[in-house]
Formats: C-alpha cells, structure tokens, sequence
C-alpha cells in the first residue's frame, strides 16, 4: 500500500502523464508518480506507462543505484529517494571515472533481463550526490531473457545512448571500439526514425504541447 505522507508533498516535475512529487514519509523521503491529475482522455497509457514502471522495479528490487519500488495500487506509484542531480544539470564533462560506472550499472541491469529503452534522455540520467551513476524512470523498460536476441539489441541500444553522452561530455576517451558501435545504428533505430519518431514529435507538440528536450512536459 502507498505511503502515508507526514507533511505536504513537493512537486517535482508535472506533465500530461500525471505529477512526480518529493513526499515526506514516516521513514523518510520517498518519490511519488500521481496519475490523480492526469486528463481522462490519457488515463489508460498513464496507467499502463506506470505499471509498466513497476513491473521493471520489482523485477530489479534490490539492485544498487536504481529506484526501489514501494507501492503500486493503480493511481500512485511510491518509489525510493535517489539523491543527486539529472546529467544535463551536472554534467560529467571529462569524468571517464563515471562512465566506466555507468557502463557497469548497464552491464548488471541487462544481465538482470531489464533493457531500460529510454535512455537518450539526460533527465533519465542521475549523478548522486558521490558522483555515483544512477537510472530512474523506467517507463519504457522491457523484460526478458537476456540471451534472446531482442533483448541483446536493445541492450546494446542502451549501450549505444550511453556512449552518446560519453561522445557528448568525455569524447576524447572513446576508444576504437565504442566508436563503432557508435557508428553501427540497428533497425529497431532506423524502424524508430521512419515511424516512431513523427508519431511521437506531433503528439508530444501539437497535442500535448511539449516544449523541451527532455519530455519534462510544458514549459512554464
């Protein structure tokens, strides 16, 4: 069951898909995902995005530097604290330190049979308050046998996003290797930019009406 809060919670972030608050918990604060607010028309993806969400937390429960699910019941989402800032509000400019950490934490999600899928996202991106790599927001994870090979090319998917921001903030410590990977775009990449990607650019703009890079929602 969702946690009662102890004083009133503090909104984060606020888009069509419902509200991401910093709520005050008996046993400290813990991150809430409301769908209270969202508008009917957009209550059924909004539900199935969330227990989407869980599904992939419970399944990783436990792992280290990713959201503990604690509570699920169909209009809130209770999730574990993570401090720390989104990678484009503290970048890792020139730390190879921290992509090394972020590659391993890849490495263990996806041995876990868990492709994250949304990673090109800096939002979805933390770096902790140690300057540890973190994931959250696992809306569009998938679950899997790791062996498979869909799950393998969507593994690698995630590695090539990775590797985007190392090009982006460490680009002198690509090695030979990660630059061909970087190079080697798959189909499900090219399926996504003749089909997916026009979808989702009118939706999120003349629709929804987002204005951002990261699909924070819209701008004030």
């Amino acid at each position: 069951m969702p946690q009662t809060p102890d004083a009133p919670p503090h909104a984060l972030k606020a888009d069509s898909f419902g509200r991401i608050l910093l709520v005050e918990g008996p046993d400290g604060p813990f991150v809430r995902r409301d769908l209270g607010a969202t508008p009917l028309w957009l209550r059924l993806p909004a539900w199935w995005l969330a227990r989407r969400e869980a599904r992939a937390l419970r399944h990783i429960h436990g792992m280290a530097d990713v959201p503990q699910l604690l509570a699920w019941n169909g209009h809130h989402l209770d999730r574990s604290f993570m401090a720390g800032d989104a990678m484009y509000q503290r970048p890792p400019r020139g730390d190879l330190a921290w992509f090394h950490s972020a590659r391993r934490l890849l490495q263990q999600l996806h041995r876990n049979g868990v492709a994250h899928n949304d990673l090109a996202k800096e939002a979805n991106w933390l770096v902790t308050e140690d300057g540890r790599p973190a994931l959250i927001d696992f809306q569009l994870a998938v679950i899997g046998n790791p062996r498979s090979r869909w799950m393998r090319l969507l593994a690698r998917e995630d590695l090539r996003h990775l590797l985007k921001h190392k090009r982006m903030y460490c680009r002198e410590s690509l090695t030979p290797v990660e630059k061909r990977v970087l190079k080697r775009t798959s189909w499900v990449r090219e399926l996504w930019f003749a089909t997916g990607k026009p979808v989702y650019r009118f939706v999120t703009r003349r629709i929804l009406h987002w204005e951002d890079n990261e699909g924070q929602g819209p701008k004030p």
